[in-house]
C-alpha cells in the first residue's frame, strides 16, 4: 500500500522505518525536516497521488492548519488517519474538516524509536468516529499487520487514562531531567531502569510531545494538580512522623 505522511518528527521517522520495512510505499512531506531522496514526496498533490494511506504526523497544534490546506486535495480513496497523542479536539477537527466525505480515524500508536528499538510489544489505540465505522476496522486491520495489539476506545476515555499515565509520567520525568537526575546511572538500582526510561524519552523528545500531552489533554492539568497534591501530602507526613508508610491498596481492591 502507498502511505502519504505528513511529518518527520521523532515519531513520522519511526513510523516510517516501519512500513517501510513491513513493505509499504511511504512518501513524506516535511518541509522543517530533512527527508531522505528515497521517501520524499515531492509536493503534497503527488504525494497524495494514488494514497491508500494519509497519515498525520504533525505536532497537534499544527494539525488544524494541515487538514484546512490538504482538504482539497483529499478524495474518498484517501484514509485519513492522524497518530497525536491525545484524541479528543483531534477527533473533532477529523470530523469537522473531513465529514462523511473523506474516510477517517483518530489513532494513538503507544510506541515510538525507542520502544521499538528496544523491541518492545506495540500497542495503538483507535478512536472510531461515527461517521465510518468501516474505517475503524480497516485501521484495525492495518496495525494489527503491523505486530500491534489494538485497543478501542472513545476520544474522552483516551484522554482520562493518557492523562493519569501518558501526561503524569513526562511530568515526573520532565522534573528529574531538569534536577540532572539520571546523568550518571553507575549506581542506579535495578528499580530505576523502568524510570531511566522515561527520562531518555524525555530527553529525546524537542518538547511538542511533552506541550501536546500537557496543553493538548483536557484532563492533564487535573491530573497534575492531584499528583502535586498528594506528594505534598506524602512529604507533610514522612516529616510529621519516623512510622512506618504502609502503601494503600489499589482502588477497587
Amino acid at each position: 500500500m502507498i502511505f502519504a505522511l505528513f511529518g518527520y518528527g521523532r515519531f513520522g521517522r519511526a513510523f516510517a522505518d516501519l512500513l517501510g520495512q513491513t513493505g509499504h510505499t511511504v512518501r513524506v512531506i516535511d518541509a522543517q525536516a530533512d527527508v531522505p531522496a528515497a521517501l520524499a514526496g515531492g509536493s503534497p498533490a503527488a504525494a497524495l497521488d494514488g494514497a491508500d494511506w494519509v497519515v498525520l504526523a504533525m505536532p497537534v497544534p499544527h494539525l488544524e492548519a494541515a487538514l484546512r490546506e490538504l482538504r482539497p486535495l483529499l478524495t474518498p480513496q484517501h484514509t485519513v488517519i492522524d497518530v497525536g497523542s491525545v484524541k479528543q479536539h483531534p477527533c473533532q477537527l477529523l470530523d469537522t474538516y473531513l465529514g462523511a466525505a473523506i474516510p477517517h480515524v483518530g489513532t494513538h500508536p503507544l510506541f515510538g524509536p525507542l520502544s521499538i528499538a528496544r523491541n518492545e510489544p506495540r500497542r495503538t489505540v483507535i478512536c472510531a468516529s461515527a461517521q465510518h465505522p468501516e474505517t475503524a476496522s480497516r485501521t484495525r486491520a492495518l496495525f494489527a499487520s503491523l505486530g500491534c495489539s489494538v485497543i478501542d476506545k472513545d476520544p474522552a476515555e483516551h484522554d482520562h487514562a493518557m492523562a493519569k499515565t501518558h501526561a503524569l509520567a513526562f511530568f515526573i520525568a520532565r522534573a528529574l531531567v531538569e534536577m540532572g537526575v539520571g546523568d550518571d546511572l553507575s549506581m542506579a538500582p535495578p528499580s530505576f531502569l523502568g524510570l531511566a526510561n522515561m527520562l531518555a524519552a524525555v530527553r529525546g523528545d524537542a518538547g511538542h510531545l511533552f506541550a501536546a500531552i500537557q496543553r493538548e489533554n483536557p484532563y492533564a492539568g487535573a491530573a497534575r494538580t492531584e499528583l502535586i497534591e498528594h506528594l505534598e501530602r506524602i512529604h507533610a507526613r514522612l516529616v510529621a512522623s519516623d512510622d512506618a508508610m504502609p502503601i494503600p491498596p489499589p482502588t477497587g481492591a
